[in-house]
This record gives structure tokens, sequence and C-alpha cells, in this order.
């Protein structure tokens, strides 16, 4: 970025940039061009200590330096009918024990094209499956459905409002990453299609999809499964936010509390003028993630509001006991999922449950050369550096709207 464009980009926010550097903020490292996606894209620890790491490329002993690849068994897929499918979330280890968990998009739908990419038959039929592994991700025990414990449920109607082949449950972009909270659950961040009262798919708010924000929530039994629970939908009136909650984002603060921050939208057939404020939005929960706040637009700790387009967004929990965001802020009312630019990160602020505005980085933004068209929103997940304490961000900066990307990895001083 250019350093005309990175002042103009901090006064946007209200921060000179002398202020910014002064003041010992969240500051740039480096932002390198990469020759192929980076391997440690989506990449996770594997133990609570220590540089080994666990991502799509494989394993590494040395904090991502080399990575050594290999095949998980047992090999679950390969015989399954044509177009079903498996698409793997990002990996999850649990801090305390040590296990795996990989979390699929499933689809059981004979003879629909697997190279297809969303097709529309995925709202109705998307549901979630998961795998443990208790050897660093070599070898798993089950792959099975995410089923509510109990009460007559069953992989065709695994959680209450939803029911498989009608509406979907499924994850959304990687910054929706799993977490295990302080009392030993671990929370998967969700979502789902909705139905209407005549039992078929529902878009109430006119947008290319509608869904509601589903937290699951998994409790360890002695043979290494979860036992799943759900916490009741997280929605939204339509006129708010025309496709719903989606693709939410799930942090523990030092109280204990859990801060959920959602993409929002606005455009649609019922928008079309793109005059719903768009933001982010964000919902509580004092209870382990067993209940949520009803939505309100995300804002500035000094309670003014800023714009977000439609984008996934990530937060963070630092060693440094600070939460931070990373994401996109608009100068002006998006429309619908553009511009996808600046891309930012800051620090939540722990009473208010607010971003503070004064700790913004501008991490990228549209360049001299770019087209309108730039996307630079955090697809894939950011993780804390074990030996520099930075934040890391691996990930693709798409130009001329997905028709072209170049691979990229940010890091950012938190210290």
């Amino acid at each position: 970025m250019c350093l005309s464009r990175f002042l103009i980009s901090l006064a946007l926010f209200g921060v000179a940039a002398s202020d910014a550097v002064a003041a010992g903020k969240l500051t740039l490292r480096s932002s390198e061009k990469l020759a192929a996606s980076s391997p440690l894209i989506n990449a996770v620890y594997l133990k609570p200590t220590g540089g080994e790491m666990l991502s799509g490329a494989g394993f590494s002993p040395d904090n991502g330096r080399t990575w050594q690849a290999f095949t998980a068994q047992p090999d679950f897929d390969s015989k399954l009918p044509f177009g079903y499918r498996r698409e793997p979330f990002p990996l999850f280890v649990d801090p305390s024990n040590g296990r795996v968990i990989s979390i699929r998009n499933s689809m059981d739908t004979p003879g629909v094209d697997p190279e297809q990419i969303e097709p529309p038959i995925a709202l109705e039929t998307y549901y979630l499956r998961y795998r443990v592994s208790t050897d660093g991700g070599r070898t798993y025990l089950c792959d099975e459905p995410i089923v509510h414990r109990g009460g007559g449920y069953t992989p065709e109607h695994p959680f209450d409002g939803i029911t498989k082949g009608k509406n979907a449950l499924f994850m959304g972009d990687c910054g929706s990453r799993l977490m295990r909270t302080r009392a030993g659950k671990i929370l998967v961040p969700a979502q789902a299609c909705v139905l209407g009262n005549d039992g078929k798919l529902a878009n109430p708010g006119g947008g290319f999809t509608y869904t509601n924000v589903r937290v699951l929530i998994g409790t360890w039994q002695p043979d290494h499964r979860l036992q799943w629970e759900a916490a009741d939908p997280v929605q939204v009136d339509p006129s708010l936010s025309t496709r719903g909650m989606i693709e939410p984002t799930i942090a523990e603060m030092p109280d204990g509390r859990l801060l959920m921050v959602m993409r929002g939208a606005n455009g649609g057939s019922k928008d079309p003028d793109h005059k719903i404020p768009a933001y982010k939005w964000f919902s509580l929960s004092t209870d382990g993630g067993y209940h949520w706040t009803p939505p309100q637009p995300w804002k500035y700790s000094d309670n003014s509001p800023f714009f977000s387009p439609g984008s996934m967004s990530q937060l963070l929990a630092h060693s440094n006991g600070k939460t931070y965001w990373i994401g996109n802020i608009s100068k002006e009312n998006p429309r619908g999922n553009a511009p996808r630019f600046p891309l930012v990160a800051g620090e939540v602020d722990h009473e208010t449950m607010m971003l503070k505005r004064d700790s913004i980085l501008v991490i990228d933004d549209l360049r001299p050369d770019d087209n309108s068209g730039v996307e630079l929103s955090p697809h894939a997940a950011t993780f804390e550096d074990r030996e520099t304490a930075d934040l890391v961000l691996p990930m693709l900066r798409h130009t001329g709207g997905y028709k072209s990307s170049e691979p990229y990895v940010y890091r950012i001083r938190t210290k």
C-alpha cells in the first residue's frame, strides 16, 4: 500500500499516522506476495506449547517452516456415491486434550456434479458431520452426523427447525472457527436456512440466501466422541438484514462472557437501492453459549456506528489477554457484498464488547493498479504466531470479482 493511501485510510477511522505509531497499536510487520498459496492457510497448533502445526498441507514440526504431507486414515470418502460431498472445514485442536476435530459440510445428493460450486440444492441438503482424531489428525475414530442428543432427534431431523433435505445446516467461511469454552464445551458457530409455514425453503429478506445463526455445543464423552446440543436460533428481522445472520465468529472474554460477531447484508429484491444500513451484528451469551441476546449492530466503543459489507470476519483471543477482530469496514453504506476493502484489524473493548476505534490498523486497501472488484475479505483464518506473537493472515487477494487472485501472507505486530 502506498503511503498516501495508508494515511487516507487512517484518516477514515479518525487516527493520525503518528498517533498510531506512538501509541504502540497494531502495526503491519509485513505484506508478502507468494508464488503459491501458503501451507499456513487455516493452520492450527497441535499442542498447548511448541511449534507443531497441522493444516491441509500436512504436519509441520517447526512452526510452519517446513511441511510433511500425509494422508489421514481411514478413507471415509473415496467410495461414496457420485454426487456426495464431504467438504472439510478448518481443523480444530482442543487445547486441553489434543483431540483434533474435523467438521464437514456434507451432501448426500446422488448425481449432483461434485465440481459445481454452491449448487442451489445445497441450501436444502447441506448437513454437518464430524470426525475426531487422537493422534494429531493421522487417523480418525469416527465419521458421524452431528445430531442433538436424545429427544427423538435423528440424522434426518438433527436439531429443532432442521430437516435434512429441506433446509441446510452448514458452516460459513473459515473465520467461523470452533472454540473451547472455559467450561470445557466445544462451540461450533454454524448457520441454517429457514423454512416457511408451508414447510418449504423461505427467503423473507429477498437476498441471495437467508439464514439464522445456530451455535452447536459439544460435550466430550469417555469414548472421545462428542454429545451435541444447540442454542436457540439467533435471528434478526429481515427488514434489518436481508440475508439474516450469517458467518458467526465467537470469542470468550476475560469475564466469561461470549461475544459473537455476525455478517449482515443489504440489497436483494426487497432492497434494490441498498438503503438498509449494512453492519456487522453482535450477540452476547453469559451462560457458555446456550442463550444469546437478540442481535444488534456492532459499533465502536464510543457507541458510534460503522458500515461493513456482507463479508466474513474473525474474532481472535490473543495470549496477551486482548481480543482482536479482522474484517472489512466501509466509508459509506455498502452495496451488498461490496466493497470488500479496506481489510482492517482492531481490538475489542472487553468492557463494552465493541470495537476500539483508535486501535484500527489498515492491513490492505484498494491499490492504484486494482480495479473496483478487489476482494480483501479474510476467507482464511488468522492465527497467533507463537514465536513472535504476530497475527498471521495467509489469504488470497482476489481481484476482478474473484476472476483472479494472488496469494499473500500478512503479519501484524501486536507488541
